[in-house]
């Protein structure tokens, strides 16, 4: 399956238009976030944006703009299979030292994987703009595709990011027990790895943490229902590790207010994931904000 060309891709053809970045927050002492509230402010990095996703085709530039001016400057943007980790480089490429993007293909696309597949990203990785390999992974939740589908994609990309000197932006629900034993395999050939949207609790975390991971916190953690396991975990991962993300349109934090009418999460609420990690690790978000934006500025060989 290999990735369409520019020409045919909805991001070039949306983009193809002349694009300005978006303008820098009003003040460098702080900046409004949404609810009205004040923070610090920060040149936070989002690590987990799914960008081009159809719910941000109609206003994607107003994203961009609302993300900078709650201090959100750099983001990752998410590839999930060839064509959409295709669309999130070409974006990226739109916005130079503000957005970045991975190629990878997910586990709920782990059947389409082939050898045209991995070609492709191949080729994709060869920019500088491709910071990472991902999303990969597995997962035995949703069960998309079919399990030896999804740990033979998930093998191929660990040696894919081993041979190209990416990180790896990995995936895992609901099996931990492969998940672990697959990547122990590969571990010491891979340059690192960071377990996005970890929702897991301290065993599995400590599991991860053993095998030098990092971890990306989302709003998960604003769920006082769902995410108990990792309210009470999330003060373990050292400072060194941790990484924040919304990843967005998905898992709008439920604590949110005022919740947006159509549910979608973006990049702007990231500092509101910010404030609750601070909290829940006894940490100012001044402090939080400076520590989780040099991990991934390290992580991810960003430009500081």
């Amino acid at each position: 399956m290999a990735p369409s060309s520019a020409s045919d891709s909805p991001i070039a053809a949306e983009y193809r238009r002349p694009t300005k970045p978006p303008a820098a927050p009003a003040t460098l002492t702080a900046v409004t976030t949404y609810g009205g509230d004040s923070v610090p402010a920060s040149e936070l990095i989002d690590i987990g944006v799914n960008l081009t996703h159809k719910r941000f085709h109609r206003d994607r530039d107003a994203v961009i703009q609302r993300a900078a001016d709650a201090g959100v400057t750099r983001m990752v943007l998410t590839g999930v299979d060839a064509p959409g980790s295709q669309a999130a480089l070409e974006l990226a490429q739109l916005h130079p030292g503000r957005m970045t993007a991975t190629a990878g293909v997910h586990p709920h696309h782990a059947a389409d994987w082939d050898g045209d597949t991995e070609a492709a990203l191949r080729r994709l990785l060869a920019a500088p703009q491709a910071v990472a390999v991902g999303e990969t992974g597995l997962d035995f939740f949703r069960d998309f595709s079919p399990r030896p589908a999804q740990e033979a994609a998930f093998e191929a990309q660990l040696d894919l990011a081993a041979e190209t000197g990416r990180p790896v932006f990995l995936h895992q629900r609901d099996a931990a027990e492969r998940f672990l034993a697959i990547l122990r395999a590969h571990r010491q050939r891979l340059c690192g790895a960071v377990l996005h949207c970890f929702t897991g609790d301290q065993t599995l975390l400590h599991a991860c943490l053993d095998l030098d991971l990092h971890i990306g916190v989302t709003g998960w953690v604003c769920d006082e229902r769902r995410g108990g396991a990792l309210r009470e975990c999330v003060a373990d991962i050292p400072a060194d590790r941790l990484m924040i993300e919304t990843d967005a349109p998905f898992l709008l934090p439920r604590d949110l207010e005022p919740r947006p009418r159509d549910g979608r999460n973006e990049p702007a609420f990231l500092p509101h994931i910010l404030r609750a990690v601070a909290a829940l690790r006894d940490e100012t978000p001044a402090a939080l904000a400076e520590t989780t934006r040099t991990t991934a500025e390290r992580f991810f060989g960003l430009a500081g």
